[in-house]
């Protein structure tokens, strides 16, 4: 299992953490996130707590086929969801959503979790 996150400039790892939980990602420690997000102060702050983290492309996000459609997203990322094209991207041929994105309390990061395509 992987997890896909995305968030705005303003979120801290708290709403990343939210959106993982919404997502049923807790015990996940693999995080996907775009590539330019990578340095953030809530990516750096999820490194230091122990996640993986796995920069994603911005041409590996919009190759995927995803579940939520935000207008936001697809003008801003060429994707309907970072979350959930970040955690397909990562997940690898035959990577599947277990589910659409969740959002944080505060609206400020979403989340998503793929499973591998080496998983049945």
């Amino acid at each position: 299992m992987i997890a896909g996150i995305g968030f705005r400039t303003a979120a801290t790892m708290d709403s990343v953490l939210d959106a993982l939980e919404r997502a049923g990602a807790t015990d996940c420690r693999r995080l996907a996130l775009p590539q330019d997000k990578l340095h953030h102060t809530a990516a750096t702050a999820l490194r230091e707590a122990g996640y993986l983290l796995i920069p994603i492309a911005p041409h590996a996000m919009s190759a995927q086929s995803t579940l939520s459609e935000s207008a936001a997203s697809r003008a801003a990322r060429g994707t309907g969801s970072v979350a959930e094209a970040c955690a397909l991207a990562a997940a690898g041929a035959g990577g599947r959503l277990a589910g659409a994105r969740a959002i944080s309390g505060d609206r400020m990061a979403t989340a998503a979790l793929a499973v591998t395509g080496d998983i049945p």
